[in-house]
């Protein structure tokens, strides 16, 4: 992998930054639910992504209405059982989020847990229309994936979406006019989790005491639509330009020489990014924002002891950035087969007097 000269390595400066003050972070939503990120609209509506605990019937994908999660788009969708097809039910949400065209789009792995295997039809691309609560189109995964993926999040550039793959190392370009998927960078040193994955200070494990590694997970694309940037949650951001992801002719060998590293880049849970081309980035072993701008420098925003975990975060069209502090640190499958959630799990929000990228959301 080539190395920029805007690298990280060589140019940006880990600030240690203050502390946050008390008041800087406001709670918007409390509950036991195991909420993982956000997406909100202009007008006011907000989307979770939720994480179901065993036994709990709890949704996998829910509106906030008059401060309660309620499923959506209806509770048919949320109510997948063992033995039901996964082609029109929610089996392993991960992510979800507005698009650029004002629809609510959901990552659904295929799989109702760690470990566990996709059920047939159920790795998937959900498009929600808002306007009518319907689900307008689904994108059926299996012929992109691996008995072992994890489909991870989604964003958007013209006619493609790009997807991670947590669990079989790799990035998706989905053609949304088609339908048809292609693999890139399989296996690629960009997409491999290569570091430990640390949170509150130590290295996570599964029930069975190994290292926990999340492969190519988080995704940003610049403001200006050129540069794809991604990274292991372990940590370690790279960058490529967009055109080359989208040139279904290259040989995959040229494809990987066009990957720059960006970022040195800690565990991660989350990102966002700036109509500037920042992109904010949870650091979860100190439970701090990171503020990376564009040449790759990279600043502490805020440090506060309740940011267990920040996933997938949101910057609203207020100037606020939204953090989903799920604590998904301390569920069973990252804790050696311990439940160590301390309720409620918190989404709050924190004022950065930004606006989100137009090619990202609306």
């Amino acid at each position: 992998m080539k190395v920029a000269l805007v690298s990280a390595l060589a140019a940006s400066v880990l600030a240690t930054g203050p502390v946050a003050a008390k008041d800087r972070l406001t709670p918007v939503f409390s509950s036991d639910l195991i909420v993982n990120g956000v997406a909100t609209t202009p007008s006011g509506r907000t989307f979770l992504p939720v994480q179901p605990r065993p036994g709990k019937g709890d949704p996998q994908v829910a509106e906030l209405l008059d401060g309660k999660a309620v499923a959506y788009p209806d509770a048919t969708w949320n109510e997948w059982k063992q033995g039901d097809s996964g082609s029109n039910r929610f089996v392993g949400v991960n992510a979800l989020r507005i698009g650029p065209d004002g629809a609510l789009w959901v990552v659904d792995r295929g799989s109702p847990g760690i470990g566990k295997p996709a059920v047939a039809g159920g790795v998937k691309l959900v498009r929600v229309d808002i306007a009518s609560n319907k689900v307008t189109r689904t994108y059926d995964l299996a012929g992109v994936t691996t008995p072992i993926s994890f489909v991870d999040d989604v964003r958007f550039h013209g006619p493609n979406a790009y997807l991670t793959d947590a669990g079989q190392p790799g990035l998706i370009v989905l053609d949304m006019a088609t339908g048809r998927g292609r693999r890139v960078l399989d296996d690629h040193p960009s997409t491999v989790a290569q570091t430990k994955l640390m949170a509150e200070g130590r290295e996570l494990t599964d029930p069975a005491g190994k290292p926990v590694v999340i492969h190519a997970d988080q995704l940003e694309i610049s403001p200006d639509g050129k540069w794809f940037y991604y990274q292991p949650s372990n940590g370690r951001m790279a960058r490529i330009e967009t055109r080359w992801l989208d040139d279904a002719s290259l040989p995959p060998a040229a494809l990987a020489g066009h990957v720059e590293r960006f970022a040195d880049t800690p565990s991660t849970g989350g990102t966002a990014i700036a109509a500037d081309g920042t992109i904010y980035l949870s650091d979860t072993d100190k439970k701090r924002i990171l503020a990376i701008d564009p040449v790759g420098r990279i600043k502490t925003l805020i440090a506060d002891p309740r940011l267990i975990w920040v996933d997938a975060m949101w910057i609203d069209d207020k100037g606020n950035l939204l953090l989903p502090a799920s604590q998904l640190n301390r569920t069973a499958g990252l804790n050696r087969g311990k439940d160590a959630v301390v309720p409620p799990v918190t989404l709050y929000s924190l004022a950065v007097n930004a606006k989100p990228a137009g090619n990202d959301h609306r």
